[in-house]
């Protein structure tokens, strides 16, 4: 499913494509939050201070769990984080549950923790479900990482974060607003209704919406695909039969964005509903081409797996503890800062179209 890119992608844009397409964008499940997370232990303190010049180990053992096993996004994410783990003498590998529930994401970070892995990288399903587990990991010596979708903050090291949340759904919701003109009525077709980066991009969406160059869209319904593509197939075909003055669709989630494309161009919504989101051009290609989406955004989802698998390292070796302000270096994709909150941003959203589509191999 990963595949080599045609054309080397120039730095600024390795920086940072955008889109919370692939299945980068999905989430935990409504019914997982509230029991299925273990009570929580203290975590290990941190370093005082850190030791930037401190070699990375050889030999450490780092885990990537994704929100689902069989998500593509993810797989690509997953991929390219274990390849550079390769760089510096690490051994890495992906484990998890082919349900996008917290409940699962859970028993995997057990058995990592009774492992002994110097680094658990996960992108949560559900921020809190997760949590005691993730303290109890740390509480035995091991760094947490979150990549794509975070955790609560206090139950994690660091978080790696694909491009400012706030860009991300302030960006969806211009980049729509451009394509129907600033008027009609609009929908989301997000993945879980937990799904922490989701609802994140969600609140910024109608933060935007609400400023007054928009006044002439209505956001009339968010609806939940679960980042399962018959789901989000159908929850596509309930939104424009219930709003049949419906003008565009924002899916930032590559499961829901491709399903919603798949509807689309089947129907007689074909040229007259807009859909936009977060996807990955492999996975887009066909519709850009045949007219279904016209632009939608993602980031370079193995810049992300990358990065996060340095931040591990990093942590794991004492280079950074998480602090705001550290500086993270980061192989080929050069030094990034630690802001508030332990997040590392990768970079900037990137719009992908007709004129730019093909230079793209992910």
């Amino acid at each position: 499913m990963f595949t080599v890119p045609r054309r080397s992608v120039p730095t600024a844009l390795v920086a940072g494509l955008l889109g919370l397409g692939l299945v980068a964008c999905g989430g935990g499940t409504t019914k997982d939050s509230a029991g299925s997370a273990a009570p929580a232990a203290p975590a290990s303190s941190a370093p005082a201070t850190a030791d930037p010049d401190a070699p990375l180990r050889e030999g450490l053992k780092l885990a990537f769990l994704p929100k689902q096993i069989n998500n593509p996004y993810e797989t690509i994410v997953d991929k390219a984080g274990i390849e550079a783990a390769a760089e510096f003498k690490a051994q890495a590998k992906e484990v998890g549950p082919s349900d996008a529930s917290a409940s699962s994401q859970v028993s995997y970070i057990n058995t990592l923790t009774q492992q002994g892995h110097d680094a658990i990288l996960i992108a949560a399903n559900d921020a809190k479900a997760v949590c005691g587990p993730l303290q109890q990991a740390r509480a035995r010596g091991a760094k947490i990482v979150t990549y794509d979708s975070d955790a609560s903050k206090e139950c994690r090291d660091l978080f790696i974060n694909q491009a400012s949340s706030e860009e991300v759904g302030r960006s969806q919701v211009r980049l729509l607003s451009e394509l129907i003109g600033g008027k009609g009525e609009v929908a989301i077709l997000s993945a879980t209704a937990n799904a922490t980066n989701q609802n994140t991009w969600i609140e910024f969406m109608k933060d935007e919406l609400g400023r007054p160059e928009h006044k002439g869209m209505k956001l009339v319904k968010v609806a939940y695909g679960d980042d399962d593509d018959q789901k989000s197939f159908q929850e596509t075909q309930g939104l424009l039969q219930a709003y049949p003055d419906l003008k565009g669709i924002i899916s930032p989630t590559t499961v829901g964005v491709s399903a919603a494309a798949r509807y689309i161009s089947g129907s007689k919504y074909k040229g007259e509903v807009v859909l936009t989101g977060l996807g990955t051009p492999n996975q887009m290609r066909q519709f850009v081409k045949d007219g279904t989406v016209e632009k939608f955004a993602l980031w370079n989802p193995k810049d992300l797996g990358y990065l996060a698998s340095y931040a591990a390292a990093a942590l794991a070796s004492g280079q950074i503890t998480g602090a705001e302000g550290e500086v993270l270096k980061a192989g080929r994709l050069g030094e990034r800062t630690v802001g508030k909150d332990g997040e590392i941003i990768l970079g900037p959203p990137f719009t992908f179209d007709a004129s730019n589509i093909d230079q793209f191999d992910f």
